[in-house]
């Protein structure tokens, strides 16, 4: 999208539920507004007013680090009034329901609300029972938009395309809100997707999306430009998924020595990282992993759907 374009595009969405809603171009413009915002956090005051008298609510049923306070950060970066919510310390211990609980909070007169939810199509409940902005920061194992945004956002800022390129994604295909977004995203930018993971953790019809399926991880690293691993939720690994996360490693894991064997793929994994499990210590640390840039990435992207959902670029 050129400059004049990206000037005359009139952003349609009101919310963030889920990346299955937008458009190529609707995602290519948010990547091109976090590009903006990625230059105001290398000033040496990275903040603008741009959310000042704005109150947003973070409204978090399930523990996260990197989300919670990658939104955070964003939105005081931008003058926003933050309230973070967790159901623990709240009514909801009390037996209050989602409903009622986000009307109370809109009551307050908010205009934004980020949610993370364990249910899967909470955001979408949410969006309908008040007037404020939704962002979904990950329902269940149904979507997680900004993260895979920001995936999108460091695979061109890597690469400096996305159309064209080939990129695996390997592990708990099943489980992974993330896995769900990003082949969405991937798909309709013109990326040609590839999962590759243990038979019990690749969920049924997924070829269905467009995607190939693999379990040679080592034809999958020879082929891909990208690959990208996803954490193994050992809180699952009661129901008997894997044998151990040994064995898993020894199958799916990034080795040191696959980076000397297949030396041109990119490294990338969503975090938190197992380390000796999905990728070991020296690749997850080596010079092609982007790690690191999907977290600062992260803070950009997410200014910039809070921008753009708070009526941004929308006249």
């Amino acid at each position: 999208m050129t400059n004049t374009e990206e000037e005359a595009y009139e952003f349609p969405h009101r919310h963030l539920l889920g990346l299955r809603d937008y458009s190529a171009d609707d995602i290519l413009h948010v990547l091109d507004q976090a590009e903006n915002f990625l230059e105001i956090l290398n000033r040496p005051i990275p903040k603008i007013p741009t959310l000042r008298d704005k109150t947003i609510v973070n409204l978090f049923y399930e523990n996260s680090t990197r989300t919670r306070l990658s939104f955070e950060m964003a939105q005081k970066r931008m003058g926003a009034d933050v309230v973070n919510f967790s159901s623990s310390a709240s009514s909801v211990s009390k037996g209050e329901s989602l409903k009622d609980t986000i009307r109370n909070i809109e009551s307050m007169k908010i205009d934004m609300v980020v949610v993370r939810h364990p249910s899967p199509g909470a955001a979408h409940f949410i969006s309908r029972c008040v007037d404020a902005a939704i962002l979904n920061a990950g329902d269940g194992a149904h979507e997680h938009p900004t993260q895979a945004l920001l995936d999108l956002f460091s695979i061109r800022q890597k690469t400096g395309r996305l159309k064209g390129l080939k990129i695996v994604i390997i592990g708990d295909i099943t489980h992974s809100r993330v896995v769900r977004s990003n082949i969405i995203g991937m798909t309709r930018l013109g990326v040609e997707v590839t999962l590759c993971g243990p038979r019990t953790m690749m969920p049924l019809f997924v070829e269905e999306l467009g995607v190939t399926i693999s379990y040679d991880l080592e034809a999958c690293l020879e082929w891909c430009d990208v690959a990208m691993a996803l954490r193994i939720q050992l809180e699952r690994q009661e129901g008997g998924l894997f044998p151990s996360q040994r064995e898993y490693h020894e199958r799916f894991g990034i080795k040191k020595r696959h980076l000397k064997e297949f030396p041109d793929f990119t490294i990338m994994h969503p975090g938190p990282i197992n380390r000796g499990v999905e990728l070991e210590s020296e690749v997850a640390d080596h010079p092609r992993s982007i790690i690191l840039n999907q977290v600062t990435n992260g803070l950009a992207v997410r200014m910039a759907a809070l921008y753009l959902l708070s009526g941004g670029m929308r006249s």
